[in-house]
Order: structure tokens, then sequence, then C-alpha cells
């Protein structure tokens, strides 16, 4: 794991730390860490608080320029919310820890000329295993499905 998904996974963690869903985000510009973010669905009561969008709230007001010199990492694979969001602000690419446990949107980041990277990393696969396992509603929530 290399020091920028390692930063993302230390967010996942502090996210789990403070009772919240394990998934991190940190967006990386010419080699500087510029903004962390993590899930606070639970903590803030937020809907729309995921990972990446944490992570892009937390980088503040931006030109589109910025954002173009940037990459997203992101612990797991992003949902349709976030990718579109990845897409609108021209993030052109994005490293994901794994799609093992959700498989997100890679086709459509793809679709949209995204740069898509997938690590797969055994650590983050066992992460989000145990969360789901021990905590299935909230994460079928987190995605939107009904039990």
């Amino acid at each position: 794991m290399d020091q920028y998904m390692q930063a993302a996974y230390e967010e996942a963690l502090a996210g789990r730390s403070e009772g919240g869903i394990p998934i991190g985000a940190v967006i990386v510009r010419n080699g500087e860490i510029v903004a962390r973010g993590h899930n606070q669905r639970i903590q803030k009561g937020d809907p729309i608080l995921h990972g990446e969008m944490d992570a892009l709230t937390n980088a503040g007001r931006r030109s589109a320029s910025f954002y173009r010199e940037c990459t997203l990492y992101t612990t797991l694979s992003p949902c349709i919310m976030c990718s579109g969001a990845i897409v609108l602000y021209g993030i052109p690419e994005v490293v994901i820890g794994e799609d093992v446990n959700y498989p997100g949107e890679v086709d459509f980041l793809r679709s949209r000329g995204v740069k898509v990277t997938i690590l797969n990393d055994p650590e983050l696969i066992g992460m989000m295993k145990e969360y789901i396992d021990e905590n299935p509603a909230v994460w079928n929530e987190d995605i939107s499905v009904e039990l």
C-alpha cells in the first residue's frame, strides 16, 4: 500500500473509531495530499457524506483546473454519487483500494475518461468485509439497498 492509499486507510480507520463506516479518501495534487475525508453518514446524519464527498468538501472551493491535476484515492470503489462528483469536477484519475465488497461504478468512470486503478488490497478487503458482516443494516442503508 503506497503512502496515499495508507492515508485513505487511516481515514477509514478514523471513521470506524467514530462509530461510522470505514471508508476513507484522499485527494492528491502534485504529490501532496490536499484533502482527506471519511464516510460520516452515521456521525453527522448526512446521507451524502461518503468518504469521497467528505474529501471533496474538505478540499474547499477550488477551480476546475485544480481538480484536473488531482488523483483521488479511495479505500472502496465509489458509488454513482461519488463517481458523478469525480466526473463533474474533472478528476482524471482514481485509485481504488478494493472493489470486492462493493463493485462501485468503475465502468461509468472509465466511460467518462477517468483512469482507474484497482488494488484489491487484502487488508482493505478484510476491513470492509468485517464491517459489513457486523453491520449489514447500516451497510445496506449506505448503498441504498433494502434488507
